[in-house]
């Protein structure tokens, strides 16, 4: 018997039953119903007990409770907060709404009823106007040779009670060819309160990476007590040992090839070099200093005074599975300012700066220096190929012609995949 036709069956037995009196006349009934779906009694019994379905369903359409208006609003918050997570985005509207108010007006139902949206209902909301493309990190991290055994390993460090315990890494801005020297942008972010500070180095040596550690180390609002990197040897060497050991710092690091021991320096780089970088090269102490004019200026201030993030506040197991708990969004520097810890001199001051300022035009502002950082990027245009196949052909780094062997032919359609997002709407090429 097919779907369709028990269907019938149950609804031509259902109105036999309704109108059987006697109690014997229905056991009758289900008996026969059991018999014929070959089905349990109770199974049987709690069909015949269903109440008739209607014959036609009508389907009313009410109006969508939030506006397009006001969906489109929350579009240009959504991108001016740097296109957070949905969690964030809810958290940092109370923030953000006196700066929204100025933008858009808003009547006391719409701000209501911006405030009142869900997480959930933002995500399906903003569905339309997201777009997860996949990149490839291109990196040059090799393995340290000296002091290595001498720096313990730490594989569980988010559970922190204090600020000033951080995790360190590099990204390279290589492009498709890791030729040469090129620029780096160095990150460091704190376990406690989220707190992120980035500074772009031409070339990893060791000298770069210190004195990146000491611009860093006196901008945070907070004494630096424990760093953890991964295992390069632009963190595993002599002047960086000095450096640790001058200031109290303890040192730390992660096993080899394992990215989860570093899993929130890792988001980071996402979030705060590739998203708003890109991927191309950039090899010019130009490029660096209008990277560091952008890392040290505006956008150090929209992500740590303007940006919520949540912070993982317990694991629980569950047989084979952990659950993850995670407390309220919020920016690290309230979280810095609730907990009472750390200078509270810088903390007062910058919570006295939040007020001064407006999140939308720092992103206007972070967005124009990307216009122009995207401008200096190195264009690596490949030599003709060479007759014969053992001979090299001649390149120069000036010129930019490099070995056609270093440099992947990609196509315009990948590279274009490739520019993201955020560049092509600022170059207006959307």
């Amino acid at each position: 018997m097919t779907l369709s036709a028990k269907r019938e069956y149950v609804i031509q037995m259902q109105s036999i039953y309704r109108t059987a009196h006697s109690k014997k006349e229905k056991s009758r009934l289900i008996g026969q119903v059991r018999q014929t779906l070959t089905c349990h009694r109770k199974h049987a019994i709690r069909l015949m007990r269903k109440s008739a379905p209607a014959a036609e369903m009508i389907r009313r359409l009410c109006d969508p409770v939030y506006p397009n208006r006001l969906v489109r609003i929350l579009e240009e918050v959504w991108i001016a907060a740097q296109r957070p997570w949905s969690v964030r985005l809810k958290a940092l509207l109370p923030l953000w709404l006196p700066h929204i108010k100025q933008q858009w007006p808003l009547s006391p139902v719409e701000e209501r009823l911006l405030l009142a949206m869900s997480a959930a209902t933002m995500d399906r909301r903003l569905g339309p106007y997201k777009t997860r493309l996949k990149r490839k990190v291109y990196g040059k991290t090799r393995p340290g040779r000296w002091l290595r055994q001498a720096i313990p390993i730490q594989t569980e460090s988010w559970n922190v009670p204090e600020p000033g315990w951080q995790e360190s890494d590099t990204v390279s801005h290589s492009g498709p060819n890791a030729f040469g020297t090129f620029a780096y942008s160095f990150n460091q972010v704190d376990l406690f309160s989220g707190w992120v500070e980035s500074v772009s180095i031409l070339g990893k040596r060791a000298e770069n990476i210190v004195a990146g550690a000491e611009v860093m180390r006196q901008a945070m609002p907070f004494e630096q007590k424990g760093v953890d990197t991964d295992n390069g040897d632009e963190f595993i060497n002599y002047p960086m040992a000095r450096y640790c050991k001058d200031h109290g710092i303890q040192r730390f690091r992660s096993r080899p090839y394992k990215k989860d021991d570093q899993a929130h320096i890792e988001q980071k780089n996402g979030t705060h070099v590739r998203q708003l970088i890109g991927w191309d090269r950039y090899d010019t102490e130009e490029a660096v200093t209008a990277m560091n004019d952008l890392y040290r200026n505006e956008w150090r201030l929209l992500t740590n005074i303007f940006l919520p993030s949540v912070k993982l506040s317990n694991k629980i197991r569950i047989g084979s599975r952990i659950k993850r708990v995670y407390g309220e969004a919020q920016t690290p520097l309230d979280r810095l300012r609730d907990s009472g810890l750390g200078d509270r001199k810088k903390i007062e001051s910058l919570y006295e700066l939040r007020k001064t300022l407006n999140p939308f035009e720092l992103s206007k502002t972070v967005e124009s220096k990307l216009v122009r950082i995207w401008k200096l990027a190195t264009r690596i245009r490949p030599s003709p190929a060479p007759e014969t196949t053992h001979i090299k052909p001649n390149w120069t780094l000036e010129t930019g012609d490099y070995p056609p062997y270093c440099v992947p032919r990609i196509s315009q359609d990948v590279a274009k995949m490739r520019s993201g997002y955020r560049k092509e709407r600022l170059l207006g090429t959307l």
